[in-house]
């Protein structure tokens, strides 16, 4: 508890037009999801933005490496993807924790519930993880995903994209958002893309960046993310 007097942090409210609506009735799944009810505000106390925090070495390099790992090398372009964490303020945010998780260059998840025909890569399990260093930077190698087909509607391709878990401060500050790359054909149809607000939709895709690229193994993108301001990336668990 925080001493008599003392004023409790409280986190500054995302502008209207930036995460998706609970309820995105083009987003199929959002309708069984979604509360009746309209969610309730709670106060934030300290045991939200206090630990607990990760121990020196529960994260290791080579787990920000998805090619790495396996008898051979997995299919597919590398790419190296990497940017900063940063709070509302532009500040950035050391030592957090950061995961990904994606479909492999075929467009298909290592998960028993995903069983459409395209082929499972031996060599990729799709999982990493790294902690930000001192300036919130963050990179991860990894080989493009595919597009893949989904049930939401018909003809249904979600594009290729790499999902983001971000753990901010503490891991109650847990937030979960999607990266996807630059000029997609597939972004018009996709109810998960567009239940973004529109201004917002661009905050999710990557920047293709040729200095970054590593000459003679993998291209590069690059995606900043803001948990907080004028400008946050959106996120699936935001509360409008």
């Amino acid at each position: 508890m925080s001493k008599p007097g003392t004023a409790l942090p409280q986190y500054r409210h995302d502008p209207d037009d930036t995460h998706p609506a609970l309820l995105s009735p083009d987003y199929r799944s959002t309708r069984l999801r979604a509360p009746l009810r309209t969610p309730v505000d709670l106060p934030q106390r300290l045991t939200e933005v206090t630990g607990p925090v990760l121990g020196d070495g529960l994260v290791q390099p080579e787990d920000a490496d998805l090619t790495r790992g396996y008898a051979g090398e997995p299919a597919g372009q590398r790419i190296i993807v990497s940017g900063r964490l940063l709070d509302g303020n532009g500040n950035s945010i050391p030592q957090s924790l950061v995961e990904i998780w994606q479909a492999n260059a075929a467009g298909r998840y290592r998960h028993d519930r995903d069983n459409w025909p395209a082929p499972l890569d031996p060599n990729f399990d799709g999982m990493g993880r790294t902690l930000t260093d001192g300036d919130g930077r963050y990179s991860f190698t990894t080989v493009k995903p595919g597009a893949y087909p989904w049930k939401n509607h018909h003809n249904a391709w979600r594009p290729a994209h790499i999902h983001f878990s971000v753990f901010g401060r503490s891991f109650t500050q847990r937030l979960v958002t999607q990266m996807y790359f630059p000029d997609d054909p597939l972004f018009g149809q996709d109810p998960i893309f567009n239940a973004a607000p529109a201004a917002a939709r661009e905050r999710m895709i990557s920047t293709f960046s040729l200095e970054g690229t590593r000459p003679d193994w993998a291209l590069a993108f690059t995606f900043d993310i803001v948990l907080r301001g004028s400008d946050p990336t959106p996120f699936e668990e935001g509360d409008s």
